[in-house]
């Protein structure tokens, strides 16, 4: 069976406006009537609710309750974070569309608001750091420990990520205290921005906009990965990438340009050996 082809109905609208959402809605009745099983989650996760924002807030609250704290308390965080920094509601889109437009096995927005575990954690991510922001660091180390346990997924409330990342995926994710990520950064599983030992202060990768990182990728320490590069799978990068190259091996080296000038979006992971430069040593 074919893949349905891809529809950007809302692609020349403002990100989370009323067409995107409706587009979902679309998918999700569509979706009921090919999987009548999946009817209770899809209206419960999409179709009960009147926004993007609203439907977020049920994900947010329904992956990540527990006995320890009900969905009820966890919703109201999210709405009330949405309520306060409607920026968090759009990042959300940009992230939904970096998904929708990088990852081929994604043929409807729907499917990484219901399935898929690195969007979800992302959004998780994003209230906890508005947490974090606001003061309230027990309630964000609670929200990391629940995305820890519901999702494989790691990032410390105090970490920096931009919009319009997608983590594909995403089982086994680090992401550290001090880290950032820019911007349209693309990264595959088991990716580390981890510190290099016991020491304090800013001690995690700094991610450009626009990189992509292979599965299996470790970043370690303060050190800088410019823009547009590229780190291949499992390498180990201790060392600052400059901007628009690719790094591999361990400990990883410059192996050639990134091979295009948006690597996240072509999600291109093959290394052209022609421009390989191997080391002497």
């Amino acid at each position: 069976m074919n893949s349905p082809a891809k529809s950007f109905t809302s692609a020349a609208t403002p990100l989370g406006d009323a067409a995107l959402w409706a587009q979902i809605c679309e998918e999700a009745r569509d979706a009921i009537k090919s999987e009548p099983l999946l009817g209770a989650l899809i209206h419960a996760g999409l179709l009960h609710h009147a926004s993007l924002q609203s439907a977020l807030a049920y994900r947010f609250a329904m992956k990540l309750s527990s006995p320890e704290m009900s969905e009820q308390l966890l919703r109201e965080i999210a709405e009330t974070a949405y309520a306060a920094r409607p920026e968090l509601v759009a990042a959300a889109v940009a992230d939904l569309r970096a998904v929708y437009e990088r990852d081929p096995a994604t043929h409807r927005f729907l499917q990484p608001l219901l399935f898929f575990k690195g969007f979800q954690a992302l959004q998780a991510y994003r209230i906890g750091h508005w947490l974090w922001n606001e003061g309230r660091r027990d309630m964000a180390y609670f929200v990391q420990m629940r995305c820890s346990e519901a999702f494989g997924v790691d990032i410390h409330p105090a970490a920096k990520v931009g919009r319009g990342v997608m983590i594909d995926h995403a089982h086994s994710i680090v992401i550290g205290e001090t880290a950032v990520v820019g911007n349209d950064v693309s990264m595959l599983h088991s990716v580390t921005l981890g510190g290099t030992g016991k020491a304090d202060g800013d001690r995690h990768p700094k991610i450009g906009d626009g990189v992509l990182i292979g599965a299996g990728a470790k970043v370690l320490g303060n050190i800088s990965v410019g823009h547009c590069s590229r780190i291949a799978a499992g390498s180990v990068v201790l060392s600052d990438v400059p901007p628009c190259k690719t790094v591999a091996g361990v400990p990883a080296h410059i192996v050639g340009d990134a091979g295009c000038t948006d690597p996240a979006f072509t999600m291109d992971h093959l290394i052209d050996v022609t421009d390989t430069v191997v080391s002497d040593t």
